[in-house]
């Protein structure tokens, strides 16, 4: 890793060190402690920060020489006028106050944030997600895609919490108006066999059924079992089977609710790509007898920027919901996320 002279050039010769992130970012404070693997950095303002030895550096800051000892002044020395110690006074205030500065990259850059927020949320990690689309041709479109994640891991579980919310509209008519939640908990028997929970829930404001307005709240709950495929440090195949309970509440044309079981098979891949690129794909089918099959289909590519940024793209499909409202859709959407 090289980091530029001018981040050095910057520093004021105040005694405080510098956190240089890979992209540029800085942080002013003082080096706690040091190794091959961690570096541990108490900052001015966002408290004690644990950082990858990979990802930055530390430029310690040019400490100020002791003062020299001043002889006594001669009983006859004048003492010094009113002007020269207002002089003096002011010089130390200004000199004081410019250490104290902290511009306005140095509040809001992404690794302040980010570090603000990882001092939040402790041992989870996660990503904070957006996309928005304005367009007009023969019709006024606009899309709009919010998104948050949790994850954590233990040494034999994983669990993940999704937060989203999907609005369109086409000239001044609503499209999509959808919030939708969703948790998994993977629990690791052995390096093969693994259980996992997949509860979700999806309400819609802007769907239709039978002609009419149709708001409906969807659950859906799926509990099973997999086995891992093939496991590498870079790649991860993984295979199951499912049991999934769908409950889906409907407002057309009447209020009613209606519950249903529903077996699937799962697959999911992971692989971790060159240039820090990812790719993460996840598909699901329904075999229902009397009616056409359901399958849904997720697959996202994602390329982090610098530490903290990242972009994706991500297309996702479902067709034939068992749950016998729920809309189909086919999306694709391009994202940018804030990393913590």
């Amino acid at each position: 890793m090289v980091v530029g002279a001018r981040a050095e050039a910057d520093e004021s010769a105040n005694g405080r060190d510098t956190l240089v992130y890979k992209d540029g970012d800085r942080i002013h404070g003082s080096l706690v402690q040091k190794n091959a693997q961690e570096i541990v950095f108490r900052s001015d303002r966002f408290g004690e920060l644990r950082v990858k030895a990979a990802d930055a550096v530390v430029i310690p800051g040019r400490k100020e020489p002791e003062p020299k000892p001043v002889a006594k002044a001669a009983p006859s020395a004048p003492a010094p006028s009113p002007a020269v110690v207002a002089k003096a006074r002011a010089a130390a205030a200004k000199q004081e106050a410019e250490e104290e500065r902290v511009t306005i990259w140095d509040r809001f850059s992404p690794s302040v944030l980010t570090a603000e927020v990882r001092e939040f949320f402790g041992p989870w990690g996660g990503r904070l997600s957006f996309s928005t689309e304005v367009v007009s041709d023969v019709a006024d479109r606009n899309n709009h895609s919010v998104e948050a994640r949790l994850s954590r891991k233990w040494r034999s579980d994983q669990v993940q919490l999704t937060g989203r919310y999907d609005y369109a509209e086409t000239n001044d008519v609503t499209t999509t108006d959808i919030v939708k939640a969703t948790g998994s908990w993977r629990h690791e028997f052995n390096k093969k066999w693994f259980a996992q929970y997949r509860p979700s829930a999806e309400w819609n404001h802007a769907s239709r059924r039978l002609g009419k307005p149709n708001d409906y709240t969807l659950l859906q709950q799926e509990l099973g079992v997999g086995y891992h495929v093939f496991t590498s440090a870079t790649r991860t195949v993984r295979t199951g089977v499912s049991q999934n309970r769908f409950d889906i509440w409907n407002s057309a044309p009447e209020p009613e609710h209606s519950s249903r079981d529903v077996q699937s098979v799962f697959e999911e891949i992971e692989l971790k790509l060159p240039w820090r690129m990812g790719l993460t794909q996840r598909g699901v089918w329904y075999p229902v007898n009397g009616q056409k099959d359901g399958w849904e289909n997720r697959v996202e590519l994602n390329k982090k920027l610098t530490e903290t940024l990242s972009t994706s793209v991500r297309h996702e499909i479902r067709r034939n919901n068992p749950d016998g409202s729920a809309q189909d859709y086919t999306r694709l959407k391009l994202l940018f996320g804030l990393d913590f």
